[in-house]
């Protein structure tokens, strides 16, 4: 097991590097984004990004469809280099991708943009609200939408703004 980690370590070492990062003493420089928000993320780095496929009048044939998330994600072949990018430009000290989740601010559950690096972002894995709490949130939001009860532009806009509060901002929570 020990053997894992360190080739983890080695390996996302390398992977920054090869981003144009220096990692020493377990940080990577170069940080560009700020953490001082987590749990949301920097609103310069991460502002979010919608899918101009999904709006208010195609909500039933995209984001209401059981499943049709899963045809416009991104592989982790994507995705995870971006992680191992944004991890060094959030400065975070622990560069372990285990303990990141790539999460689009906005959810592809209501409609944000697949690939769209403003849309995406390193949240982490631990904290008081680690991205696990966040999943909730987007789960009744797509619900509220899909039943009619919420405006999408309304609910893209609320957990865009503040993942934490869209709920209550929308009038569901």
């Amino acid at each position: 097991m020990r053997s894992i980690r360190r080739f983890a370590s080695a390996t996302t070492a390398l992977a920054l590097a090869s981003a144009g990062l220096l990692l020493t003493t377990g940080s990577a420089h170069a940080a560009t984004c700020s953490q001082s928000r987590l749990p949301l993320p920097d609103q310069v780095c991460t502002p979010g990004a919608f899918n101009p496929d999904v709006t208010q009048s195609t909500i039933d044939s995209t984001i209401c469809v059981p499943g049709w998330t899963k045809t416009v994600r991104p592989p982790v072949s994507y995705t995870t280099p971006l992680k191992i990018k944004q991890i060094g430009q959030y400065g975070y000290s622990d560069t372990n991708t285990a303990d990141y989740e790539e999460d689009h601010l906005v959810p592809l559950e209501l409609g944000g943009a697949p690939r769209d690096p403003k849309n995406l972002w390193p949240e982490p894995r631990y904290g008081d609200q680690p991205a696990a709490s966040k999943d909730s949130v987007e789960n009744k939001l797509k619900t509220a939408v899909c039943n009619g009860d919420v405006a999408l532009d309304d609910a893209r806009n609320a957990i865009a703004t503040d993942w934490t509060t869209a709920l209550s901002k929308v009038g569901i929570g």
